[in-house]
């Protein structure tokens, strides 16, 4: 019997599609990743509805919406709930051997066979994070023992590097910039270091007199093109293992990241593009297509069934997401096209929206730590940058948005049984107690603090995986 296909997965953290080459940017971020997509299908409009960490790798890897998993809050309480199956579990079940590279004890992890960590967060000795090789230490020579067993496998990767602190190796810090990051006349962060809640944790990680944000944002684009040149070492072992053929391999992200905009500064929260946009690359020889572009809306549920039809397994799962393959080869009678969607976060404000082609629609369910206004309103055909709030000015935009996002909201509640967990997640910020009553509140209670702080919000207790 002929052995089943492999899969490895890079589940890449905060990693944006808009400062990635391979998606335009002016950049050569991602050169490694650009060859590889001439081989595959590149998804041109990916979106993480749900953000951040843990709802977005719930839906990836269950192909369910949070109605489905009931998980919004990066803080999520308890495991992930037995009504949903995982895609590890679900390969587990069919003879796969399963291993999860740096996502040991989220509960969006459930069900690997097995778990290495590796260190992808604060600098070594040099002042410096070599995060991707950090992982590949350990990824190749767990990748080489997973294609000598007899059973296909399940190789998942959670690169970091995208994610603060941003700190790649020489000659990375440099690749992008070359001015004088603590020009004293430079005042572009000035707002970030009177933000009380981020700036002792983002200051820690920046040199002594730092004041210029594009060096900040410079630092996040040599992060990724430092871990582009690491994967091509993982591109470089599965050719010489030979297992290239019949190995499907993805590249994707669990939400995008905030640089020095919308005054959420160097994280991934706010439901602004930035945080919703991120790469999928799919390539597998002989069975998808070479450099074909998909333009069609895609979504973070839709990882799952696709990757079960591509590796030729039944589920029996209703999946909440889209069998991909049906827009990869143009089946128009069989898929219709999906324009507008829900969108939520619970980082550190809960909110939620609604997003079409041209509007973007954000709701406060309590006040933000920001102190941004209940209502934000965006055309993000004419103002793409959401710069400019229109809601009071368009108060029937407003309305239609918020009708057409309820009556989804209604029927999501119907079709699962189960509240919008958005409303049900009331001390989603970890601090033990309801909502916050006033954004002086949510200001003085929610601080970051330091690297090692940062690093405990993304880790749970081991047990509960």
């Amino acid at each position: 019997m002929k052995k089943k296909p492999n899969i490895i997965l890079f589940g890449i953290d905060s990693l944006r599609r808009d400062r990635m080459s391979s998606y335009g940017y002016e950049r050569l971020t991602t050169p490694h990743i650009d060859k590889f997509a001439d081989g595959g299908v590149l998804f041109e409009n990916h979106f993480s509805p749900s953000i951040p960490t843990t709802p977005g790798y719930a839906s990836m890897l269950t192909g369910m919406d949070c109605f489905s998993t009931d998980v919004v809050a990066l803080r999520h309480k308890g495991p992930l709930g037995d009504h949903v199956k995982t895609l590890p579990e679900i390969l587990g079940e069919n003879g796969y051997n399963t291993t999860c590279v740096g996502f040991t004890g989220n509960p969006s992890s459930r069900g690997f066979q097995k778990y290495i960590d590796y260190p992808g967060w604060g600098a070594d000795e040099s002042g410096r994070s070599p995060k991707a090789e950090n992982l590949n230490k350990v990824a190749i020579p767990e990748l080489k023992r997973l294609s000598e067993e007899k059973q296909p496998f399940f190789l998942f990767l959670r690169h970091m590097d995208p994610h603060s602190p941003y700190l790649p190796p020489k000659p990375y810090e440099r690749m992008f910039y070359d001015g004088n990051e603590c020009d004293p006349n430079n005042d572009s962060l000035n707002k970030l270091k009177e933000f009380k809640p981020f700036s002792d944790y983002i200051t820690s990680w920046l040199p002594e007199g730092c004041t210029d944000s594009q060096y900040v944002d410079a630092q996040y684009d040599g992060a990724v093109a430092y871990m582009d040149a690491c994967i091509q070492n993982i591109f470089t072992t599965v050719e010489a293992l030979g297992i290239e053929e019949e190995t499907l391999i993805i590249i994707t992200s669990d939400h995008g990241e905030t640089l020095n905009e919308h005054e959420c500064y160097y994280d991934h929260h706010g439901l602004y593009e930035n945080t919703l946009i991120v790469p999928l690359i799919m390539k597998f020889p002989g069975k998808l297509p070479e450099g074909k572009r998909i333009s069609d809306f895609s979504f973070i549920k839709d990882i799952t069934p696709t990757v079960l039809e591509l590796l030729g397994l039944e589920s029996n799962i209703s999946f909440d997401g889209r069998n991909l393959l049906d827009l990869v080869y143009d089946r128009k009678n069989i898929v219709s096209p999906v324009s507008e969607f829900y969108i939520t976060e619970c980082t550190w404000m809960r909110k939620h929206g609604w997003r079409t082609p041209e509007w973007k629609l954000i709701c406060s369910l309590e006040p933000d730590f920001h102190f941004k206004p209940e209502i934000e309103l965006y055309n993000i055909f004419n103002d793409p940058k959401e710069m400019t709030n229109v809601a009071t000015e368009e108060p029937e935009i407003v309305n239609m948005l918020l009708g057409r996002m309820n009556k989804y909201i209604a029927k999501r509640e119907g079709e699962t049984g189960r509240t919008n967990p958005m409303y049900t997640n009331l001390s989603w910020h970890g601090r033990d107690h309801g909502p916050f009553k006033t954004s002086q509140e949510a200001y003085d209670s929610l601080y970051i603090g330091s690297i090692s702080t940062a690093q405990k919000l993304q880790e749970k207790d081991k047990e509960k995986v």
